[in-house]
């Protein structure tokens, strides 16, 4: 019985062993056929993408010496020169990597008649022969660098061969992809100006009406109440110093606040307890970056179109939520709200008319930052108020303080 036993352990322990064995052997070849799973043709094609994607990031800064000194070294691998360049329109010579840059006369001169004639251009062994036994280069290609039909600058490639057809058309294709990126560059700067217009246009609008009002209001108590008429020119200063800077396109949350309570305070000495506000926001939204000047406009208008009208006054309320991946932001008043067909008029064609173009001012600025999908949402009605929601990724690329 004993022996029994002894024989049936055995063999449970040996089956054991076998499984563990099996499964270690099927996991050896599922690895080894993963790896190998990639065709040449695959792999060329990662490592073509992976290489074009390393050179964008500098390209995206726009065409300069720093960001043609760090893309030059990726887009050889690409080609396979022995030499790569490139020029600005002038053209002058921006970086060079690789051998050969003796030859910078040469690339030069065929630059030259790349941007007056938009074409690519190719020099033989005999056109560039320097007689340098330790020169590798055999052949020149020139090709122009365009954004938008204007041509900002071109790409020399020099090589250890004749250069033939593939590489001429391998350089137009690298040509291509740079000009892509330095497109994509152009068309970003040209938002951030859109922005940083958009943002001096909003400015313009808060100064005619509110410093009026602001300096009226504090003049009234310099005789009656000097210590008041003081403490408000304070938060005067403080919020044309905010609301005038001239640092950065985007904000924090936080900060936004904080003037926003300068801006309620100068307010509520006009409007006495007329003006009633509230605040209830998350603390871990804080840090929430957002367009500069985005919530003022929406308070203001609240008291302007809202409150103002209202023989009793009202009340704001301003609340900012976690949830989740964005931050929820809102500002509602109890005032006599308005026809909404009127404000989509008013949001839409914001930068000629309209009483609410601090409004489609931010609704602009908003889309443009995040997308078409974090655009002002306005629920109004006459007689029934009006609340403004704004919602915020909390991490968006490029947007940053």
């Amino acid at each position: 019985m004993a022996e029994l036993q002894i024989s049936t352990s055995a063999l449970l322990a040996l089956l054991v062993t076998v499984i563990i064995v099996a499964v270690v052997a099927l996991l050896l070849l599922w690895r080894a056929r993963r790896r190998a799973f990639a065709t040449p043709l695959e792999r060329a094609t990662f490592s073509t993408l992976h290489t074009v994607s390393l050179a964008a990031p500098a390209l995206r800064e726009g065409l300069s010496r720093q960001s043609a000194a760090f893309a030059l070294p990726y887009l050889r691998t690409l080609l396979e020169t022995c030499g790569l360049t490139m020029t600005d329109a002038s053209p002058d010579i921006l970086a060079w990597d690789g051998e050969s840059d003796h030859h910078a006369m040469d690339v030069t001169q065929l630059a030259k008649e790349v941007v007056s004639t938009g074409r690519q251009q190719v020099a033989s062994h005999s056109a560039i022969d320097c007689g340098r036994t330790d020169c590798s280069a055999r052949g020149l290609v020139v090709v122009p660098l365009e954004v938008e039909g204007r041509i900002v600058g071109t790409l020399g490639a020099l090589t250890a061969t004749t250069a033939g057809p593939v590489l001429l058309r391998a350089t137009a294709q690298v040509a291509r992809y740079v000009s892509s990126q330095l497109e994509l560059a152009e068309l970003d700067e040209s938002r951030a100006r859109l922005s940083r217009a958009e943002v001096r246009a909003l400015r313009a609008q808060i100064s005619p009406h509110f410093v009026y009002n602001a300096l009226t209001t504090i003049a009234s108590f310099i005789r009656t109440d000097p210590n008041r008429a003081r403490d408000l020119l304070l938060e005067f200063a403080d919020f044309t110093r905010y609301s005038f800077r001239s640092a950065g396109e985007y904000t924090t949350l936080q900060d936004e606040l904080a003037n926003i309570e300068r801006y309620v305070s100068l307010e509520k000495a006009r409007f006495g307890d007329r003006l009633n506000v509230q605040l209830r926001i998350a603390p871990e939204v804080l840090q929430v970056v957002l367009p500069f000047l985005a919530l003022q406009p929406l308070v203001e208008n609240a008291i302007r179109h809202g409150l103002a009208g209202k023989p009793d006054g009202g009340s704001i309320t301003i609340v900012a939520e976690n949830t989740g991946a964005e931050c929820m932001i809102s500002v509602e008043d109890d005032g006599v709200g308005m026809d909404p067909r009127r404000l989509r008029e008013d949001m839409s064609d914001a930068h000629l008319s309209g009483a609410h173009v601090g409004l489609g001012n931010v609704d602009d600025r908003m889309r443009s930052a995040f997308g078409d999908d974090f655009g002002l949402i306005v629920d109004t009605a006459p007689g029934a108020g009006t609340k403004i929601t704004l919602r915020v990724p909390k991490f968006r690329a490029g947007i940053r303080v």
